[in-house]
Parts: C-alpha cells; structure tokens; sequence
C-alpha cells in the first residue's frame, strides 16, 4: 500500500510537472517555432505507442519487464498527458476537414473509455467486494439456473401446499429468476426491483400459516441470492465490456494516425 501511494505521488507530481512545462513552452515558444506541428506530432505519437505497449505487457506477464502495477501508473498518467499533447498539437483549435474531425474524435472517444476505465476499475471491485465474496464470472449461469430450480421446487413442488406462493411465483418470480436482471440499476447500485420483492414476501409472511411463513423465507433468501449474482455480473460485465471497447478503439486511432502520417509526408513535405 505505501508502495502503491508513493508511485501515486510520484504520477501526479511528474503529470503537474510535464503538464505545466509543456504548456510554459506552448505559451512562450511553440506556436513559432518550425515544424511545430511536426515536433508536436511526432512526441504525441511517441506517447501513444507508449500507452499501447501497456496492453503488450499485460499479454506477455512471464517477461521481466517491470511490476504490472507499475506500468498501470505509467499507462494512466501518460494517458493524462496525451490529452495535454494533443492539445498543444491542435493549438487548441477546432480540427477542420473530415479526417482530421475523425481523427480528433477517435482520440476523444479513447481518451474519454480510458477515463472510464480508470472509473470502473477502481470503483467497482470496491463495490464487488462489499456483495459476498468472489463469484467467478463463467459460473453465473449455472448458479441462477440452480438458484431458479431451487425457488421452483419450493413454490410448485411435490410438496408445495400453498396456491397462494404458487400464484405470487408465477406471477413476480418466474420473470425475476428467468435470466439476469436490472443491469443499469446494479450500476447505479438502485436496489428497488429487490426490494419490491422482498415487501411482497413480507407480505405474504404476514398472513401465511407457520409452514408457509417457512418457504416464504427460503425463497426470499433465495431472491437475494439472485440478485446479488445479478449484481456481480452487472459489474463484471461492465469490466470485461470496457476493455472490448478501449482496446479496439485505440487500435482504431494508431490506424488513422498512420494515414494521418502518410498524407502529412505524401502532400504536405512532411518537417519541411
């Protein structure tokens, strides 16, 4: 943990340093010097490929090529300044013609997932944590279907007695536990659909004989069971979608900055 808040630190006093230098010599020299777009170009690429070569090493862990956690630091920080770069790359001025509208926009769009992702990533494993312990991602399915099977059993069973549960069942829980449930609100960590449920159970144990009141219980643990599996993949979605957003994005954009480069050296003379 000390480890982790002195790279912290050591980011944002590096980010602060870079940041306010970069935009010392873009307020005194650079907009006048030759080859400003070329120079600026050239170190915003230098860092791009820098923030590419962070999803390399995560594919290749067995290399020594530095803590993981390090280069997460490195990639957030310099993700921080490209926006900053890319900035001064464009004068701050609008960017005018429709692949460099392009350009800009896919720069935007990677910049503004990677925020995201910093969101997520640091956000949601907190709140992961906080609904039971870890549910492996693949074994969902499985666990609702026995979780459905289980509340069938006990609402139309052999041994069912009540019409009363029999009819609440087939009328609230039969959509409930059919398949996953509430993903924007798991998101926005809204419990409400559950919380209905739960009131309607209680109402049911109210009135219920005492066996009832006994499968009433069961099912209602069965109804949180649900919905926290319905949470913890609401969140782990939102983790594995991310990166199948980010990633082909910022491949997206290393592309057009290859033409980008390519018109700049084919009609334009390049640094001249």
């Amino acid at each position: 943990m000390k480890r982790f808040r002195r790279q912290t630190l050591t980011g944002l006093v590096a980010l602060l340093l870079a940041t306010a230098g970069t935009l010392w010599l873009y307020a005194h020299y650079c907009p006048r010097l030759p080859g400003y777009a070329f120079l600026t170009g050239w170190a915003l690429l230098t860092v791009m490929l820098l923030l590419t070569f962070y999803n390399a090493r995560k594919k290749l862990p067995f290399l020594p090529l530095g803590n993981s956690e390090t280069w997460l630091q490195i990639h957030i920080y310099l993700g921080c300044f490209s926006v900053v770069l890319f900035l001064v790359h464009l004068k701050f001025h609008l960017p005018h013609g429709g692949f460099e509208i392009t350009l800009a926009a896919l720069f935007a769009l990677v910049s503004g997932s990677g925020f995201f992702g910093l969101f997520f990533s640091r956000v949601l494993p907190r709140r992961l944590a906080t609904r039971g312990g870890e549910v492996i991602f693949e074994k969902i399915p499985a666990l609702r279907h026995g979780l459905r099977t289980a509340a069938e059993e006990l609402a139309l069973g052999p041994t069912a007695k009540s019409p009363a549960i029999g009819e609440f069942y087939l009328r609230r829980l039969v959509p409930f536990f059919a398949g996953p449930r509430d993903f924007w609100r798991h998101l926005a960590e809204s419990r409400r659909t559950v919380t209905a449920l739960l009131a309607e159970l209680d109402d049911l144990h109210r009135t219920g004989s005492e066996a009832e009141r006994a499968t009433v219980d069961q099912l209602a643990a069965l109804v949180r069971q649900k919905d926290g599996l319905d949470y913890h993949r609401a969140l782990q979605l939102t983790l594995k979608l991310w990166l199948f957003v980010h990633i082909p994005l910022t491949y997206g954009l290393l592309i057009f900055t290859a033409l980008h480069l390519a018109l700049v050296f084919g009609f334009s003379g390049g640094a001249r």
